[in-house]
């Protein structure tokens, strides 16, 4: 249910870009074997890319599904409300159940909820029984479902893999995200649809039981996080902690600021974006299976991204890179009503997976150094709260401003915001200043 141009709000260390070499130093005569990221770590690489396949598969396929249902905006974005809701109410709570019960049970509870969930959903869909209400409640669910199965897999990589491979460990992970969610899933739902609305939920299925049998069976041994006693009352001291040091913070406020109303923006927009390109009566005119390809330049966008942040990072600069692809991202999203056909959005959409991902790498790296260690954790979960929390909240107005004043209102008003927001971002974000604030 999300976008490739969702800000990254947390601070977790986990990074899709290019490792810089550092300065070479003198090389002994023997040079040690580097650490294998091990089989216990492939298992849990294949359970990701099934599990994004399947992810790939409802993102590309239910808003097809939704339309065949209702050309209401209000509930259109119904959908996207009832996904990301979760983050806001149980992001802390799901936080606290991963660091104390085993990331592998929580996976593995997850994922079957998933297939209880996902095989009513095909028998409703094949008996056409299917409703926008009973649509809205299932992804709810499956919203709730993805917050603990996504921290708790981004938790376990520590111990799944070498400390001193860490970073490739990430890397890897966030690749495959991409390439299964976006690259295979996405089109893969949208053909899927064509064949009925049974099979966008039915193959999640078949893939959730494949997830279930390789973790529960392949991936043995304990998961659970060593812990220390903690006074009472010190979780909630440690969760205002980390609001505080953002909020005080004379870079990570605007930063967290801008990102948090991006995020709020972009939702509103891609809430209601599918009426605006898929069907007869929309403008655009896209054929069901088309929109998920559509969709999948973003992807294009971001791997390309991914790979030169840095290079290019090094050479413009940090900051300049950021407030620059923000405000490049921001502008290109008047393109579809500006120019409604498929060749100039697609354009578009390339650029802007670019400009998103270059912002997310080159961001979440200035955070990392601006927060000492100790609090990374703290810090990463406040930002996820605000950051994801507004969400629901974007989609939820994006419905009503397209009920009440139809979707260009939409997609003008978030590109107004969104330019906004980020001319605060450049007005009290500069180099010196975060120069002047880095821990490491």
């Amino acid at each position: 249910m999300s976008t490739s141009t969702t800000q990254d709000p947390t601070e977790a260390p986990m990074s899709t870009s290019i490792t810089p070499d550092p300065t070479p130093a003198p090389q002994p005569t023997t040079t040690p074997a580097r650490a294998r990221l091990g089989r216990p770590f492939g298992i849990h690489l294949t359970g990701v890319s099934l599990a994004n396949l399947a992810d790939g598969i409802i993102l590309g396929g239910l808003p097809l599904v939704a339309v065949t249902l209702t050309r209401s905006p209000g509930e259109i974005s119904l959908l996207q409300v009832a996904f990301w809701l979760p983050w806001l109410l149980l992001g802390v709570a799901a936080g606290v159940v991963v660091d104390r019960l085993d990331r592998r049970h929580v996976q593995l509870a997850g994922a079957a909820a998933r297939v209880l969930l996902l095989g009513g959903m095909t028998g409703l869909a094949a008996t056409d029984r299917l409703t926008m209400p009973l649509l809205i409640a299932a992804v709810g669910v499956y919203g709730i479902t993805q917050v603990f199965v996504d921290l708790a897999a981004s938790s376990i990589i520590p111990q799944v893999a070498p400390r001193s491979r860490l970073s490739a460990a990430n890397g890897r992970i966030m690749g495959a995200e991409t390439v299964f969610n976006n690259f295979v899933g996405g089109p893969v739902g949208g053909l899927l649809f064509v064949l009925g609305a049974g099979w966008v939920f039915g193959i999640p299925v078949a893939l959730g039981i494949a997830f279930l049998l390789l973790i529960g069976l392949g991936l043995r041994g304990s998961y659970r996080a060593e812990r220390t006693p903690e006074p009472v009352g010190r979780q909630r001291q440690e969760l205002l902690e980390g609001f505080r040091f953002q909020i005080t913070h004379p870079v990570l406020r605007p930063l967290l600021l801008t990102g948090s109303t991006l995020n709020f923006a972009n939702t509103a927009y891609f809430a209601v974006f599918v009426l605006w390109v898929v069907g007869p009566e929309s403008r655009v005119g896209l054929s069901p299976e088309q929109f998920p390809l559509l969709l999948a330049v973003l992807a294009v966008g971001a791997v390309a991204g991914a790979l030169v942040a840095e290079r290019l990072s090094a050479r413009v600069g940090e900051v300049p890179l950021l407030i620059g692809g923000w405000f490049v991202n921001s502008a290109l999203l008047i393109v579809p009503v500006l120019a409604p056909e498929a060749w100039s959005i697609a354009a578009a959409f390339l650029v802007i997976g670019f400009t998103n991902m270059c912002g997310n790498v080159v961001g979440r790296t200035m955070r990392q150094r601006l927060v000492p260690a100790d609090k990374l954790g703290k810090v990463g979960g406040a930002g996820g709260m605000i950051g994801y929390g507004l969400m629901p909240l974007g989609a939820l107005l994006g419905g009503v401003v397209a009920e009440v004043w139809d979707l260009p209102a939409v997609f003008v008003g978030a590109v107004v915001l969104n330019l906004l927001a980020v001319t605060y971002a450049a007005t009290r974000v500069s180099t010196r200043l975060l120069h002047e604030h880095e821990t490491v």
